[in-house]
């Protein structure tokens, strides 16, 4: 890729994927590398991810997914979580501004304090939306970044997402925000790119 512009055009949703292309550990770490760089509120960095490539588990998602068939042809099949409980972790993530002498110990503690007694004081049903919130905007970032590197992607919500946990054993303050499956794209099988709205359907200026 040259540019984000050129990025932005080539992305798909990838419907069906060419077989015997296996995605490498170090290539997706390579995405994460990338992915840890998203925003997140409060800098919580909510969002988990599970990578299958295992063919019997794919087949234990795909019947998750309705038995959508790019679930099963897919080199990878990647799982956004949310955690409802990122606020918990507070104290670890800032430590490192009070180790780096960026933030006095009095500065830390207040930190802390305020970020948990924010999330706790907004009750459990904003905890689940900020998961959701968070894992949406790692998502894209994941998604643009596989693209940069060469895989397509498509962003699933067509799935059972109390059977998706049960077959990964996935705790409970997660929510399963999102499945993308991962490969490279089978262009045959491509649709021309659906309506977009112009412009001026989705945006409204205020002011000058």
């Amino acid at each position: 890729m040259t540019g984000f512009t050129e990025l932005m055009k080539e992305r798909r949703s990838a419907s069906n994927f060419l077989p015997d292309h296996p995605i490498q550990s170090n290539e997706m770490n390579e995405i994460f590398e990338l992915v840890k760089l998203s925003p997140s509120a409060f800098n919580l960095q909510h969002t988990r991810y599970i990578v299958v490539t295992d063919e019997r588990v794919k087949e234990e998602l795909q019947g998750a997914a309705m038995g959508q068939h790019k679930v099963r042809s897919a080199s990878a099949v990647v799982l956004l979580l949310g955690d409802k409980k990122a606020y918990e972790s507070a104290e670890e993530i800032y430590r490192g501004l009070k180790m780096l002498k960026i933030v006095n110990e009095e500065e830390f503690s207040g930190m802390v304090e305020n970020t948990t007694s924010f999330y706790e004081g907004k009750g459990s049903g904003f905890q689940r939306d900020e998961a959701i919130r968070n894992a949406s905007l790692s998502s894209m970032v994941f998604m643009l970044a596989a693209k940069e590197k060469g895989w397509d992607t498509c962003p699933m919500i067509g799935f059972d997402a109390e059977k998706v946990k049960e077959i990964l054993n996935i705790e409970d303050r997660y929510e399963v925000v999102m499945m993308i499956s991962m490969g490279k794209e089978k262009r045959e099988s491509r649709k021309p790119r659906g309506y977009r709205k112009p412009v001026s359907e989705f945006v409204t200026y205020i002011g000058k």
